[in-house]
């Protein structure tokens, strides 16, 4: 009686063994990268660095570092000018952060809770709400002075910290309470998208700006060729990141646009692949059937016909397997870590440094800016989603998500005033006073450390479910 081999088990890759680096390194790494929370924490860490090096003896390497000019050269040609290296943290590394900001709002226009209007109204319009109340707060404060300008300061939601809250207070948040928080956050960053580039552009100059919108115009076309290919789009892309640098438009919307573009559907769904991975299947069991059958020890001895059509089966179900994957969900998940584990933790460790010393003796405008920030994302962010919430219920078909009570609502709508990275961001651009600037900035930590705080102790206040 011929008994047929059992096939024997795939080897462990390296970060799957029982080695000591992959056990008490590599897996533990991995898995605290796939908490919601760590890039949040990542984050805080960095923003923290960055106040304790500015505030020590070591502050003139601080300034030092992000202040050194970098020059991009071609020869003699200098196509970017020079740029410190907070500007090219600012400008180059967070055009990839807004590319990812920009995905995932794709992500929900096309599949999410956005793409149905009577699903996405609420939490749209308690994001206007929290956008609108906070900006008025604030112009409350400094209209007529310096600071003014910076009324889009306290507009912004950080999602990363305002998820680590809302998950560190645990299962007393119902779930759709965490998906209506999502998709205000997600609203409220497309809104804060939309104030950059309205109103926080520079001196325009018509012909860069015009060629920036003809790359958009090329990569769409690509796009509607079924051009597949990443390297077109990604040389467009930067073509598109120059372009807007020269035009006065801020060059990460360049991230924004080409973010909205990238396809959110697959090549072939699933249906297709399915019959076409079987018959690759069938292609490589045809190929190595003879000598299985001859001799089960014998698999790896093919003659070099077989081997070719195994690898092109192989070859051909890897292609299948990536184009079944819509090009939304390959490169997010490609960027998503890089953009919230080093592209988010340098931008706060550039930008959260200020100088703790004479806070006691600031100018009238920048106490101003300071009182503006902090109100308007404490109190501005939560009158304005829990009130605007409040209003929008008593029209017929709106109602609160499913489990949801007011107690929660304030938890969440106090969580929304977490306003750190963006904000951080609008902050950069919006003062050309670096004492204004840094107000902001003591203005932006202390309302969002008191809005998380606030926050969590509301959601921990509700009855569990």
């Amino acid at each position: 009686m011929h008994l047929q081999a059992e096939p024997a088990s795939p080897p462990t890759v390296w970060s799957e063994s029982r080695r000591l680096i992959p056990r008490l390194v590599v897996r533990p790494l991995l898995r605290f990268m796939e908490l919601e929370a760590s890039s949040a924490a990542v984050m805080l860490g960095a923003a923290v660095l960055a106040v304790v090096w500015a505030n020590s003896a070591f502050a003139d390497g601080y300034t030092a570092v992000f202040d050194t000019a970098v020059r991009l050269s071609f020869g003699t040609w200098h196509p970017l000018g020079a740029l410190t290296v907070r500007e090219w943290v600012n400008d180059g590394a967070m055009t990839l952060f807004f590319f990812v900001v920009a995905l995932e709002i794709k992500r929900e226009l096309v599949h999410g809770e956005l793409r149905r209007p009577a699903a996405a109204a609420l939490p749209v319009l308690a994001a206007v709400g929290g956008m609108v109340v906070p900006a008025v707060i604030y112009l409350s404060f400094t209209a007529g002075t310096a600071g003014a300008s910076g009324w889009g300061v306290p507009m912004a939601t950080d999602i990363a910290f305002a998820v680590a809250v809302v998950t560190a207070a645990g299962s007393r948040v119902p779930p759709a309470a965490r998906v209506f928080l999502l998709t205000l956050a997600i609203a409220d960053d497309l809104g804060a998208i939309v104030v950059i580039a309205l109103f926080y552009a520079g001196h325009l100059a018509v012909l860069p700006l015009l060629g920036a919108l003809a790359t958009v115009g090329v990569a769409w076309l690509l796009q509607r060729g079924h051009v597949r290919a990443l390297t077109p789009y990604v040389l467009l892309g930067i073509g598109c990141w120059v372009l807007l640098h020269h035009s006065g438009v801020h060059p990460t919307l360049a991230g924004v646009a080409f973010g909205l573009l990238t396809p959110a559907w697959p090549w072939y769904d699933a249906t297709q692949f399915a019959q076409r991975a079987r018959a690759q299947a069938r292609a490589v069991e045809d190929a190595t059937s003879a000598a299985t059958c001859a001799d089960p020890t014998a698999a790896r001895a093919l003659t070099a016909d077989q081997l070719d059509s195994v690898r092109s089966a192989v070859r051909e179900t890897v292609r299948l397997a990536h184009e079944a994957l819509p090009p939304l969900d390959r490169i997010q998940a490609r960027l998503s870590a890089l953009v919230s584990f080093v592209v988010v933790p340098v931008f706060a460790l550039a930008n959260a440094g200020f100088s703790l010393s004479g806070r006691g003796s600031m100018s009238h405008d920048a106490a101003l800016v300071t009182a503006g920030v902090g109100v308007g994302l404490v109190a501005g962010k939560t009158l304005g989603i829990f009130g605007t919430t409040w209003v929008v219920t008593r029209l017929p078909g709106l109602t609160l998500p499913s489990g949801t009570r007011w107690t929660h609502l304030l938890g969440l709508s106090l969580c929304a005033g977490i306003g750190f990275t963006v904000a951080l961001f609008v902050g950069d651009i919006a003062f050309s006073d670096a004492g204004l600037g840094e107000a902001a900035k003591l203005g932006i930590f202390t309302g969002s450390v008191v809005s998380g705080l606030a926050g969590f102790i509301a959601l921990r206040c509700c009855r569990p479910r």
